[in-house]
């Protein structure tokens, strides 16, 4: 089983990458070395949902952060980079997942739109003291990439911590160091369940990983990002990136990249008893 969900791992970093080529089962079945039919199979058994169900909420996922912070792109050229090449089926695609059209939710202002992320207590008092603090400047630069040993969670809540655990336990018994610890964010909680958000747990390694177990290797990509500083309590961190969104991209002049944002954690609060944390968040970024 764990052989699975290994080969399933590559076949979700192979995804995300770049969101917008395509992405047909044939070729996936082919990354995870498997015949497409067994590929199916599995990887409704290993994540949850079908193939096809996934690939297209994630990118109606990216799709809404598009059409909500970038106003310079058209929704025909948001629908192309998401796969789409024709506005009636990604019409039909968003208003399937978002109950709207992708027009109407452009419309929207973002501050007013009900985010999920509110439900939870620690959240919702983190996003009203957030909302009096002003955000850090940022520093905008080309990051490298970065070859990480990672374990897959979903979720964004405390139970983040059991995938942190098993990352130390691991590096621990391969002796390997844990001061560079990364997390990566594929989901926007404003608009995306918590219990459906999906992170990535990262510590940064100098050699590859011998032995694909419960935890795999991956790369975090290369390219420009504006980064932020941000310090608080747990609570208060889906809050600060969402004022990042929110506030700042949209009169940045830079637009969101397909490749998820990450953090590199300081003070990371899913291992420290007082659940406060000190990072720097990467958004992805490119010029129009």
């Amino acid at each position: 089983m764990q052989q699975h969900q290994n080969r399933i791992n590559e076949v979700l970093f192979y995804i995300h990458q770049d969101i917008s080529r395509t992405l047909g089962a044939k070729e996936l079945a082919e990354v995870a070395a498997y015949s497409e039919q067994h590929f199916h199979r599995l990887f409704k058994s290993v994540v949850g949902e079908s193939i096809h169900q996934y690939i297209r909420r994630v990118r109606m996922e990216y799709a809404a952060n598009q059409l909500m912070f970038d106003n310079h792109s058209s929704i025909i050229d948001i629908a192309n980079r998401c796969g789409f090449s024709s506005a009636s089926s990604f019409n039909k695609a968003f208003k399937s997942t978002f109950h709207c059209a992708p027009s109407a939710w452009r419309q929207q202002e973002s501050p007013t739109l009900k985010k999920p992320y509110l439900k939870d207590p620690d959240v919702a008092r983190g996003y009203e003291s957030v909302a009096i603090c002003p955000l850090p400047t940022p520093c905008i630069q080309e990051c490298p990439a970065r070859l990480v040993a990672y374990k897959r969670h979903q979720g964004y809540n405390r139970s983040i911590k059991e995938a942190w655990m098993t990352l130390m336990a691991w590096a621990n018994t391969e002796q390997r160091d844990t001061d560079k610890q990364f997390g990566l964010h594929h989901s926007n909680p404003a608009w995306v369940e918590l219990n459906r958000c999906r992170y990535v747990a990262c510590l940064e390694i100098d050699r590859p990983v011998a032995r694909h177990s419960v935890v795999s290797q991956l790369v975090i990509p290369a390219g420009l990002h504006a980064v932020f500083h941000l310090q608080g309590k747990y609570g208060e961190l889906l809050p600060k990136i969402s004022q990042v969104l929110e506030t700042w991209l949209p009169s940045s002049k830079f637009k969101l990249r397909s490749t998820p944002g990450y953090v590199q954690y300081y003070h990371n609060q899913f291992l420290t008893e007082d659940e406060s944390f000190d990072l720097e968040f990467y958004l992805p970024i490119s010029f129009f």
